[in-house]
């Protein structure tokens, strides 16, 4: 299991486009990927469970990976988020 905390950059946070853009590259990969904020854990492909954690601009995240794939997944989705989601 491999996980990273990340910082929320973009003015919207991960609401709408931004999620889709996540869910889209999370679901790129085999392992099985998780976003953790406070005492909540969501499944990383799914746009339900990722709009509702209500991540805003300056939130920190823990993204959360365990498979074959989970270094290459978490490295993608730190990189989508740090580079504002391409917003």
């Amino acid at each position: 299991m491999t996980q990273r905390d990340v910082t929320i950059t973009n003015n919207i946070g991960l609401h709408a486009r931004p999620a889709t853009f996540f869910i889209q590259k999370a679901n790129s990969f085999k392992s099985s990927i998780w976003i953790e904020k406070d005492d909540r854990k969501v499944n990383a492909k799914s746009l339900l469970g990722v709009l509702s954690m209500g991540i805003a601009k300056g939130m920190t995240v823990t993204l959360i990976a365990d498979g074959q794939d989970e270094a290459t997944a978490i490295n993608s989705l730190v990189e989508l988020v740090q580079t504002g989601f391409a917003e």
